[in-house]
């Protein structure tokens, strides 16, 4: 790779970067995932090189670290939506109370979503 490939590569990188930074920012994680395979490539053309001519690499590397704090931020957002909707499934179909000895007692409603009423 002739050095002017390789300024194209680390240019096309780091404007790559600025995108995904961009993507995640707006919450598009779609557009996240369509860059990822140009990313991708992009790495493999400079795993290429050789160790010498990786020094360049090191001012990308905040850009990488950046990004890989907001994903791990939005898959973190992801994970808590997923309890959250879980936690409201679970108070459709049953009510947790405690009894009077402090236990937890579940109590399941009726397939047609309705409670019994007893006296």
């Amino acid at each position: 790779m002739t050095n002017e490939q390789f300024e194209d590569v680390i240019d096309a990188l780091d404007d790559l970067l600025d995108a995904e930074r961009e993507a995640l920012l707006a919450g598009n994680l779609d557009e996240v995932g369509r860059l990822l395979e140009r990313k991708e490539d992009l790495i493999d053309q400079l795993a290429s090189l050789e160790e010498g001519d990786k020094a360049p690499l090191e001012a990308l590397s905040a850009k990488v670290q950046r990004n890989q704090a907001l994903l791990d931020g939005a898959l973190e957002g992801i994970r808590s939506v997923a309890r959250r909707l879980a936690a409201l499934r679970r108070v459709r179909s049953s009510l947790e109370t405690y009894d009077e000895k402090g236990e937890r007692q579940t109590i399941d409603f009726t397939p047609d979503g309705g409670l019994e009423k007893r006296a």
